[in-house]
């Protein structure tokens, strides 16, 4: 247990480390709230001084001195209006800091999600890392908020008290003093035992969003084979735990403030009887003592605000901790230094020795060799699972080879910059993917400075542009998110004008025409055909007509090329390829 404590102390504190490195940049600002943290303080403290000379004013029945009464009201007035002004500034700056931290580390999160090597997006719901990004970071906020309005005037509060009750009656000071630490040892056992509890909420809030994410982008899915009940079933079940995990951090957290307020109550009741006792000797006046309780009163209430605060740092810091652990992941493999620039591509492609595995313990693609020259067309086929769609993986360097080197162009794909060896290819998928837009924007993706002719060319190229002079404005009509209530042909006809507008000098189909009906099918193989005359194009397809024309055809099967050549030579040899093209023609 001692231990346990031990790491999550060391977490926190690292975690606030972390935290102080983003408030750094905002200096101006926290030390000006400090500032003017300490002038609300001293002008709030110095008002019971005020209101004590105002008391000791009332010398008895019919001995009143409104003369000096006046003065002590002109000056509470003085020192209200600077207080409520001070106030008013420190809470503009900690919301200005506030929120420029957050939108840093919102920042750095989402830049973070952009180099991401894809095995990390592939293997984390991608409900759970928008939760981080999003809820984690808005709790964040909540809790750093609360910590500068409070904690700053809180600390200063209760040094600034204890000054102007030593300046009264020592003491009594000590009789405040001596029940404190008994506050702050209560407060610091209940908080320790909170965090864990806050981050397994957190971690249950994230698998909450990642559950609701899945069945709303799959609903129709779910719905069609009966799945409504079982879905209902993990939900309650994750709902079941973010109710325990939720209560017992609450429960436990708000334990501390009516454990503080009853020593401070303790604390309250002490002064006011040693108080007593001192006015009845001569050592007090009436309007000290009543200043020494005003003290009291204020000195105690920082330490409810800091236990309420204490209890939203420990949620904030848990939230914080699960945010800088996407913005910590280790990125993507970096570029080296040196890394060339692809430029004049002629489509020159050789996979030498490749081998690839998602999962250490299970191999898929051993010793893949594929030599391609300028302008041929390869198409890649073979069973579901075999590793066509890896190679296009492996093309693109979305994911890094195991082994062996893919080349373009002569060179190493890790001696190439990223972002220019994927413009060298044009990449059609079979999952479609659109942004919210218009019409335009969307197919204008790789090529944002396209005129509109270009834009029309493109669509008519694929067969699209009939459709989209259907639509409310044409090419301004504005669509939702993957394509709001576009057909998913549609949608894949509008990627596809993607790929033609941006004329790559590499392809890349990957059942690129599925969702197409066969007589439209036929007229973009067509459209095609045209714009890989002269360009190197990699094609998966399942449908083995839509392949006949290509000039070399990889028949793979369980990560190795089993069978290599054009259609007609493939069937001749009445192979694996020759079954696969029978069975889709088979009576």
């Amino acid at each position: 247990m001692a231990k346990t404590a031990k790491k999550l102390d060391a977490r926190q504190i690292e975690i606030l480390k972390k935290v102080l490195r983003y408030m750094r940049r905002y200096w101006f600002y926290l030390g000006l709230s400090a500032v003017l943290a300490a002038v609300t303080v001293a002008s709030t403290l110095y008002l019971p001084l005020l209101i004590g000379d105002g008391v000791d004013c009332l010398l008895g029945p019919g001995r009143v001195d409104f003369a000096g009464i006046f003065s002590v009201l002109k000056k509470m007035g003085v020192l209200i209006a600077v207080t409520a002004l001070a106030q008013w500034v420190m809470n503009v700056c900690n919301n200005k800091m506030t929120y420029q931290i957050v939108r840093d580390i919102r920042n750095e999160a989402f830049a973070k999600i952009e180099i991401l090597p894809l095995k990390y997006i592939d293997g984390h719901a991608h409900g759970e890392i928008v939760s981080r990004v999003i809820a984690d970071v808005d709790q964040f906020s909540d809790g750093l908020l609360m910590g500068f309005t409070q904690l700053f005037t809180g600390v200063i509060t209760i040094f600034g008290t204890l000054g102007f009750m030593l300046s009264v009656n020592v003491g009594i000071t000590m009789v405040v003093l001596f029940v404190t630490p008994v506050s702050l040892l209560v407060a610091s056992f209940i908080a320790k035992r909170t965090f864990q509890m806050f981050r397994r909420q957190s971690e249950a809030r994230g698998e909450q969003t990642a559950l609701i994410d899945e069945m709303i982008g799959n609903q129709k899915v779910v719905q069609a084979f009966g799945q409504e009940k079982e879905a209902l079933e993990r939900f309650d079940g994750i709902n079941e735990r973010l109710q325990k995990y939720s209560l017992q951090a609450i429960f436990f957290s708000s334990i501390t403030n009516p454990a503080t307020r009853f020593v401070n109550s303790l604390v309250y009741t002490g002064v006011g009887i040693a108080g007593a006792f001192a006015a009845l000797s001569g050592h007090l006046s009436v309007g000290q003592l009543t200043s020494f309780l005003s003290y009291a009163n204020q000195y105690t209430k920082p330490f409810n605000e800091i236990s309420g605060v204490v209890t939203e740092l420990q949620n904030a810091i848990a939230c914080a901790g699960r945010v800088f652990e996407l913005i910590e992941e280790e990125p993507q493999v970096p570029e080296p230094a040196d890394a060339r620039v692809l430029r004049d591509v002629k489509g020159e492609v050789e996979l030498k020795d490749v081998s690839f595995s998602y999962a250490p313990d299970q191999r898929l693609i051993e010793n893949l060799n594929l030599s391609v020259r300028p302008g041929q067309r390869i198409a890649i086929v073979g069973p579901t699972g075999c590793g066509k769609t890896t190679v296009i993986n492996l093309l693109m360097r979305f994911y890094d080879v195991c082994g062996g080197e893919i080349r373009v162009e002569g060179t190493d794909i890790r001696r190439l910059t990223r972002e220019s060896l994927r413009a060298g290819y044009g990449m059609v998928l079979q999952e479609t993917w659109l942004r919210c837009g218009t019409i335009r924007d969307n197919i204008a993706v790789g090529k944002p400075d396209a005129t509109q002719e270009e834009v029309e060319a493109a669509a008519k190229a694929c067969h699209a542009h009939s459709f989209i002079r259907r639509l409310p404005n044409g090419y301004d009509t504005v669509i939702g998110e993957d394509g709001g209530s576009l057909s998913q042909g549609q949608k894949q006809l509008l990627c596809i004008s993607r790929v033609m507008l941006c004329s790559p000098p590499m392809l890349i189909l990957d059942e690129a025409t599925s969702s197409i009906d066969t007589r439209t099918e036929l007229k973009i193989q067509n459209a095609f055909a045209r714009l890989m005359e002269g360009r190197t194009s990699f094609i998966v397809a399942h449908r083995l007509s839509t392949i006949r024309e290509a000039d070399c055809i990889l028949v793979m099967k369980d990560g190795k090329i089993i069978e290599q050549g054009r259609h007609d030579q493939l069937l001749a040899q009445d192979g694996f390829y020759a079954q696969l093209y029978n069975s889709q023609f088979a009576q």
